[in-house]
């Protein structure tokens, strides 16, 4: 339900390229080796651990007919021998983008691992993004230790701040190297791997021997060949509270109507799945499936059907949908480039009120936006174990000198995933996949395309 590599490999146009950039060998025996006297207290993974990118098996026994390597993502975790000296390393933490559930967990596992799993003491938190690296904006640099994040798990957002936009990669790698920077770990969504990227070209350009990883970051779980991204089981969770409160005030009055408008620019996981969480949902709009307003078989007459059948509706919607009603408008951007999208979920309170009542029939609509909620509350309990287990992989992989690489999940596995094969790019519901068929069944919508 939460995005499975198999419910979205038929989105993959071709497999991607899995080599991870490495800054040279590794000659340092690792001290969380040192420290596993017992042998069964520590599984250590080697650069030919590998998991398959396709489990399905007609297309594995295919390439197997055909003499074909097996696509496979090199499997994350913690390496016997690293790069990196403990004693000697410094490394550098920023968020970027949006806030998130779970940003503060990531901040505080990476921290406790480099500090207790590898002994490093220099550990530098980057203030409000990218702007952080910019000396003309006058950012404090955080000292971090586990001291500083005991108790942040309580809090939401994080605690480094964050900001939206470029700033010169130049400048950015200034920053690095005068600070003698090792390791930058980069939380954030698409906008922020991409700088990542750029980050890392131009310093591999300087011949600079300096670790570039990344760790996903986007509550509507869009990241290109990642399965699962933290903060999304936090946002599908309290996206329930708002559907189970839109549905009772629905059912309280003669066709009441409860609308919902969930977070998904392009990408309707969250709307998805949190149809299948609470499962009291009449219809569900995401941006991946058309659907019209009026007209027989369109959404207006589709809703009126329900109400006249069982006097009360929910419907969600996820906010880049719809966005064709708009055509016309003018296009804005946000700082991130981002074009802003028109506000569909207050276009379809105006447009349901104004349907009704040119059929003078009464109806009791109300309207729920609990996106900023969302964004900044603190993680669910599943979340924490991801964030945890996801920072600490990105750990061992700086540690190991990988670079221009991110860490993510899939196939119930966290790999290391190449920065320029998922930057730029996008994982979106499959209207033909098993996520949205399970949304039609549970809904009854079908198709909401005028006939």
């Amino acid at each position: 339900m939460n995005g499975k590599a198999n419910d979205c490999i038929e989105a993959i146009e071709a497999y991607p390229e899995t080599a991870i950039p490495s800054l040279g060998p590794c000659e340092v025996v690792s001290p969380v080796k040192q420290k596993a006297k017992d042998p069964f207290r520590q599984c250590f993974i080697t650069d030919y651990h590998r998991v398959l990118i396709d489990v399905n098996l007609v297309r594995v026994e295919t390439l197997i007919q055909r003499g074909e390597d097996l696509p496979a993502f090199e499997m994350a975790g913690p390496r016997e021998r690293i790069y990196f000296d403990p004693a000697a390393v410094k490394v550098a933490l920023v968020t970027c983008g949006g806030l998130c559930p779970g940003l503060n967990d990531v901040i505080r596992a990476i921290v406790l691992e480099l500090h207790f799993g590898y002994g490093v003491r220099r550990i530098m938190g980057i203030r409000y993004g990218l702007q952080g690296f910019i000396p003309r904006y006058g950012h404090d640099i955080i000292p971090l230790d586990p001291a500083s994040v005991r108790n942040i798990l309580a809090t939401g957002g994080t605690i480094l701040g964050s900001s939206r936009g470029p700033q010169p990669i130049d400048e950015i790698v200034d920053f690095l190297r005068r600070r003698e920077i090792g390791i930058l770990f980069m939380i954030g969504g698409d906008g922020t791997l991409m700088a990542a990227s750029k980050i890392a070209d131009a310093i591999a350009e300087r011949g600079l021997k300096i670790g570039v990883v990344g760790i996903p970051k986007t509550i509507d779980n869009d990241i290109y060949l990642v399965s699962r991204s933290f903060g999304f089981d936090t946002a599908v969770e309290v996206a329930t509270h708002a559907i189970r409160s839109a549905h009772n005030e629905a059912e309280g009055y003669p066709n009441g109507i409860g609308l919902i408008k969930l977070m998904g620019r392009h990408s309707g996981f969250i709307a998805a799945t949190a149809t299948l969480a609470q499962q009291e949902v009449n219809f569900t709009l995401i941006p991946e499936v058309d659907f019209d307003l009026e007209g027989p078989g369109g959404f207006l007459q589709a809703l009126e059907a329900r109400l006249k059948a069982r006097s009360h509706a929910v419907v969600v919607v996820a906010e880049g949908a719809g966005q064709k009603f708009f055509k016309g408008a003018q296009t804005q951007r946000d700082a991130s480039g981002n074009i802003k999208l028109n506000d569909i979920g207050l276009f379809l309170k105006k447009a349901i009120s104004s349907y009704f009542r040119s059929k003078k029939i009464d109806i009791a609509l109300k309207y729920i936006d609990p996106s900023y909620m969302i964004r900044s509350v603190q993680a669910s309990t599943n979340d924490r174990i991801f964030c945890s287990a996801l920072a600490r992989n990105a750990v061992h992989a700086g540690m190991a000198g990988k670079t221009k690489v991110m860490v993510g999940f899939w196939n119930d596995r966290f790999v290391h995933v190449p920065m320029k094969e998922s930057a730029g790019r996008r994982k979106q519901v499959n209207p033909r996949g098993r996520l949205w068929q399970n949304v039609l069944e549970v809904t009854g919508q079908g198709s909401l395309v005028s006939r």
